[in-house]
């Protein structure tokens, strides 16, 4: 594939189909599928390994033992503190996530577009990890944790960039795969460690000083797997004020579907986080747990949804490049994690929340097998994937605030009853499914 011309990323042919082949009847910026017959194997492995990595560090961090510290800090306020946290990293979060995957999307160097921003960032959030685990008060952990957002995001907008950029229309699926199972690994994997850490803030910190060193070695080892190519011989994208909007600002052509994406992207993880940020307060104040109970019922739970979520993702990935669905699979499994979220509703007994991580298993491994290929399927314009990626990725960052703030306004208003923020879940899950269904250009 030599002598070929590339887009605005440096990182794939600029040559375009007249359809997507696989996903919809947009043209395709990037490679097509003449130019990639086979499975990009490697590729795909550093596709999983970079997830895998940044999502057990910051879920293992933001679900288990940053409520653990606040335990330890700020026994009577913690219930608060956690909206608290979500908010104003999420603030910092949505603007970082813009602008690194619009710099990334014009940046040139030997090493590519996106693979200078992953390392480097990867390796900014280990070192802000290790501030946050030697942290001695609640204000010094809002701190850190809020740069260390700003940094991670750094690495997650460039990182998915890499489907668009590298990966032609009937691999997408597939690939999608590899970075669903590396999220499923570090999303409820993060739990099976994290929860080894909770019995007082020394162990804690010890937990977090981990999953600074896994953090540091996602940033190494994903770049290097994916081995993405130079495009320093790309000319130079001119920053005037046309370059500002074309890749600094939301996109307002042909983006109907783009946006009913990412408002149901939005609240699928909404949903997830009313149960996610409270699940160690759910097992300790509400299933009146204790330590060693919780730690226990944290990692069956984590165990359940890690291998649900795997082999689900496994499965549902090459099905839909099969089939050519993308749309259903994501909105099926957006509205069967509600499903799931109603069993704690019933007792607040563990097996409530194992039925729930069966179901919720099954339909995030669906949903992260999907979901970047439906992404990327809905895009306004290819030539800013990252930037436009990492405004969609925002409603994973808009959820982490939105689900623990409305978990938090619900204990509030009902005196501490946990029992309600169940139902909440399946109304907002379900409601995002339907708005997924509402997507025209993709099947």
């Amino acid at each position: 594939m030599s002598d070929r011309s590339f887009n605005s990323a440096g990182n794939g042919p600029d040559n375009a189909t007249t359809s997507l082949e696989a996903t919809s009847d947009q043209p395709v910026y990037g490679v097509t599928n003449k130019q990639q017959p086979k499975l990009p194997t490697r590729l795909g492995l550093g596709l999983m390994v970079g997830p895998a990595c940044w999502m057990i560090a910051y879920v293992g961090v933001s679900a288990t033992l940053l409520p653990a510290k606040l335990q330890f800090f700020a026994p009577d306020q913690k219930v608060a503190l956690i909206p608290l946290f979500s908010l104003v990293a999420m603030i910092a979060a949505t603007i970082s996530n813009i602008i690194a995957g619009a710099l990334s999307d014009i940046t040139r160097s030997r090493f590519g577009s996106r693979s200078p921003w992953i390392f480097c960032s990867s390796i900014a959030c280990a070192l802000l990890f290790v501030w946050f685990a030697f942290a001695n008060s609640w204000p010094m952990l809002l701190v850190t944790w809020t740069l260390y957002n700003v940094a991670l995001k750094c690495v997650t907008a460039p990182m998915i960039a890499q489907i668009s950029d590298r990966i032609a229309p009937r691999w997408r699926g597939t690939i999608s795969s590899f970075w669903g199972i590396g999220m499923a690994i570090g999303n409820y994997g993060s739990g099976i460690i994290a929860s080894s850490f909770i019995r007082d803030n020394t162990a804690a910190t010890t937990g977090i000083l981990i999953f600074a060193v896994i953090a540091a070695i996602g940033g190494v080892v994903s770049p290097l797997l994916m081995r993405e190519p130079s495009n320093a011989h790309v000319a130079k994208v001119k920053f005037d004020a046309a370059t500002i909007r074309q890749n600094f600002m939301f996109p307002t052509k042909n983006c109907r579907d783009y946006y009913l994406a990412l408002v149901g992207k939005m609240l699928m993880v909404t949903g997830q986080y009313v149960i996610v940020g409270y699940q160690l307060y759910i097992f300790s104040d509400y299933m009146k747990l204790d330590a060693d109970q919780q730690s226990a019922s944290l990692k069956i739970m984590s165990m359940i949804l890690m291998i649900t979520g795997i082999v689900f993702c496994i499965i549902a990935g090459p099905l839909a490049d099969r089939f050519h669905r993308l749309k259903l699979p994501v909105a099926i499994t957006t509205i069967l994690l509600g499903v799931g979220a109603f069993f704690p509703f019933l007792a607040p007994e563990p097996w409530t929340m194992y039925a729930y991580a069966v179901i919720a298993g099954i339909g995030m491994g669906g949903y992260n097998a999907v979901d970047g290929a439906l992404n990327v399927a809905v895009l306004p314009d290819p030539k800013t994937a990252a930037k436009d990626l990492g405004i969609i990725n925002m409603a994973n960052t808009l959820g982490q605030i939105f689900g623990p703030a409305v978990a938090g306004f619900i204990l509030t208003i009902s005196g501490n009853n946990y029992q309600w923020i169940f139902p909440t879940e399946t109304i907002i899950c379900v409601v995002g499914g339907l708005l997924i269904l509402a997507v025209k250009r993709v099947k």
